[in-house]
């Protein structure tokens, strides 16, 4: 994907890295190695990839007539790194940030990379990019030096220019430097990055670039992606998870003009040059199926969960949970359920794909482009060498899209057919298709004594996994148990009736919301300010201060709850990134309905990189979460996805849209750390407890809906 002043993107171009840099008539290609290597390695190796190479010559290249493309395996899907890598990158080399041009996702001209989720873009690629750029900054020094006749310590740089301090008449540019070459060179010692007092970039608001394409119409996502020859298909879609194909009838599809009826052990096609026309042939289709096995539904999955659960694994311990048993002097055991919930993005699961001369060209809507190459390859009977995967814009993944079965769709009809073929899932397929938020379960036993300290910690979840788990409070008998994974692989495949995978947060939303409201019914039982008993059982300064942040920014005056008032609150470190979220609401007690009224997020990710940015991506995690803390839940029975669109899978409308106030902290102690998710994962808890300081009724699923709110009322009545 190349980005440029129009802000135009080809993802029909097919050049090689060798071929590219011909066609730019050379530059300065720059190898860099740095401490931070091992960081992003480990972290890859626990993601189960291949580790960046050693050295980082395809970070980026300095073209003849000045201007640097940035290269990066991760993709565009809405988070905004299309800004804040160039930002990064223009201010260590000292260019100017619209004299940068992207190129992301294309697994032929970028370095392998894991994939493009866990907000770890910024926190784990930011740090290879700054050190290439850093690097290339020093070697054209040294080039500059040999030009100019000057020594390499009286020079400077800047917008592109290595001059003379003393003379600063006597200058090169960088396009200067780099015409007609291609430099590999390392530079020992290495440089180190700038601190974030030497920023002129980063640290300051830049609005997005690709704003204009995408709302005119310009940008380029993998449905917009044609190529001469390609049909379309439209598959044939189960029943139920689980059921089988037992008779196919396909004689009348096969009468329709032009159309090509795929059949291939289960999956099942019709493609034609016209994708309503295929779409019709499909319908054409008699398939009788043998039913799913499955007897499970979104009532009774929690107990089935629990039955075949896993063993569970200790992720943080300490003291004694008999001494603190003891020390209590009271005692609360609660358990806290999630349901599933599907990724819903904007734009389906669709992917383009072409073989031709021995070789595949894929344009998918994936966050994973490099993990996508090896699973094709395959498939076509091709090395992983000859697939080449080239990302266009993706319209929101939220995890989902780290799975590719409609790629695999694609490639199994391109190689059958002889053509290129897109599959692009309608909404109906995106439902049934999707790989959910797993159902999940949190059971907590805690205690506090009697001055209000929790004394008291036995926390287990199941199909949450880990992250979020473990507390961060000052708790001396605590443990943390974690049984089963949210992720694909994540060994449990066999406990859910249909696909799960990473969810936006994957596993935090679950934890986060147990957690935060075990704290408040802890804090409620104590007669205390939730913001209080926080503060009274918490040692990490850094949190401590940015809950005073958020309380000065709300407003928030000291009350036991329940209040009256509807007001709530919760606090997480999310991978590093700290947030606290303080919300109020309405609720109408004879419908059960919640009207959000106003949030105020406060953020701290350590060295911002784009405010503007970052503020965007509360907004977007708070308006998203209200989401799974309100309304979003897959129903199903027996296999059957019975949610296959939007008229009875209910997200967030406008008119539940409170006021949302993003509040970014200024942390320049900390290194930058992912923004794309941390917000997200406090918004069970801070409506729960926001709707029980409004009740005095405590909802322990999610999501609250309307129903449930008023069972809890009723229950709270009658207590």
């Amino acid at each position: 994907m190349k980005n440029d002043e129009r802000d135009e993107y080809i993802p029909e171009n097919t050049l090689s890295r060798r071929d590219f840099l011909k066609l730019t008539g050379g530059g300065i290609l720059i190898c860099v190695t740095f401490g931070e290597a091992a960081l992003l390695q480990e972290g890859q190796r626990r993601m189960g990839g291949q580790g960046y190479p050693e050295d980082f010559n395809a970070y980026l290249l300095v073209h003849p007539d000045g201007r640097v493309t940035g290269y990066t395996g991760k993709i565009e899907m809405g988070e905004g790194i299309i800004n804040s890598l160039p930002m990064e990158l223009a201010d260590e080399l000292d260019v100017r940030l619209d004299a940068v041009d992207m190129v992301m996702g294309d697994t032929e001209l970028c370095p392998w990379d894991m994939g493009t989720f866990g907000s770890l873009a910024t926190r784990m690629f930011g740090p290879a990019l700054r050190a290439a750029a850093a690097e290339a900054r020093a070697v054209l020094v040294e080039l500059a030096s040999e030009k100019l006749k000057v020594p390499a310590a009286r020079l400077a740089t800047r917008d592109g220019v290595v001059f003379d301090r003393d003379h600063p008449s006597v200058k090169a540019t960088y396009g200067e430097l780099a015409s007609g070459k291609k430099i590999e060179r390392h530079i020992t010692p290495k440089p180190s990055p700038k601190k974030a007092s030497e920023w002129t970039i980063m640290g300051k608001p830049v609005f997005r670039r690709d704003a204009r394409a995408k709302v005119t119409g310009g940008a380029l996502f993998a449905g917009d992606v044609r190529v001469p020859g390609m049909l379309y298909a439209k598959i044939l879609r189960p029943p139920a998870h689980g059921a089988t194909l037992k008779s196919l009838d396909t004689s009348a599809a096969e009468k329709v003009a032009g159309v090509r009826i795929v059949h291939d052990g289960e999956l099942v096609a019709a493609l034609h040059e016209l994708p309503d026309v295929a779409a019709a042939a499909l319908g054409k289709i008699k398939a009788e199926y043998e039913p799913s096995p499955s007897t499970l539904d979104d009532k009774n999955i929690f107990d089935h969960l629990l039955k075949v659960a896993p063993q569970g694994q200790v992720v943080a311990h300490g003291g004694d949970l008999e001494a603190g048993k003891a020390a209590s002097a009271a005692t609360f055991d609660e358990t806290y359920l999630n349901s599933y919930v599907a990724h819903s993005p904007i734009e389906t699961h669709t992917t383009l794909v072409r073989i031709e001369g021995g070789k595949a060209t894929v344009w998918p809507s994936s966050q994973t482009p490099f993990r996508l190459k090896e699973e094709i390859a395959p498939l076509l009977g091709l090395s992983a060498a000859n697939v080449r995967v080239i990302s266009p814009f993706v319209g929101g993944g939220f995890g989902g899209k780290s799975a590719g079965g409609q790629s695999v769709q694609a490639a199994r009809l391109a190689k059958i057919t002889g053509r290129p073929v897109q599959v692009a899932w309608t909404r109906p397929d995106e439902f049934f298709n999707d790989t959910f938020r797993p159902a999940a379960i949190v059971k907590i036993k805690s205690g506090i004594d009697a001055a209000g300290k929790i004394v008291l910690w036995d926390y287990a979840v199941y199909y949450a996994g880990d992250r979020s788990a473990a507390h961060f409070y000052d708790i001396p008998n605590h443990r943390t148990v974690a049984a089963g994974e949210w992720g694909l692989g994540g060994g449990n495949s066999h406990a859910h009736p249909f696909a799960v995978g990473p969810w936006r947060g994957p596993g935090s939303n679950t934890n986060v919301y147990a957690r935060e409201s075990q704290i408040d019914i802890m804090a409620a039982k104590a007669e205390m300010d939730p913001l209080e008993f926080r503060m009274a059982n918490l040692n990490d300064e850094r949190m401590k201060r940015l809950l005073r942040v958020a309380a000065d920014k709300f407003g928030w005056t000291a009350a036991a709850t329940p209040s009256g008032r509807g007001f709530g609150l919760s606090c997480t470190d999310y991978n590093g990134t700290y947030v606290v979220t303080m919300a109020e609401v309405g609720l109408d007690k004879a419908t059960g309905a919640v009207q959000p009224k106003r949030i105020v997020c406060a953020q701290d990710m350590g060295q911002c990189v784009n405010p503007e940015g970052a503020a965007i991506q509360v907004e977007g995690c708070c308006m998203m979460g209200l989401g799974y803390a309100l309304s979003e839940e897959v129903h199903f029975r027996n296999g059957e996805i019975l949610d296959l669109n939007f008229d009875t899978y209910e997200l967030p409308r406008f008119s539940r849209m409170p006021r949302i106030e993003a509040v970014i902290v200024r942390d320049d102690e900390h290194p930058p750390s992912g923004g794309g998710e941390p917000a997200i994962t406090n918004m069970g808890a801070v409506m729960a407890n926001a709707v029980f300081d409004a009740s005095g009724a405590r909802l322990f699923q999610l999501p609250m809906t309307r129903e449930r709110i008023k069972t809890a009322l009723e229950a709270a009545a009658r207590t």
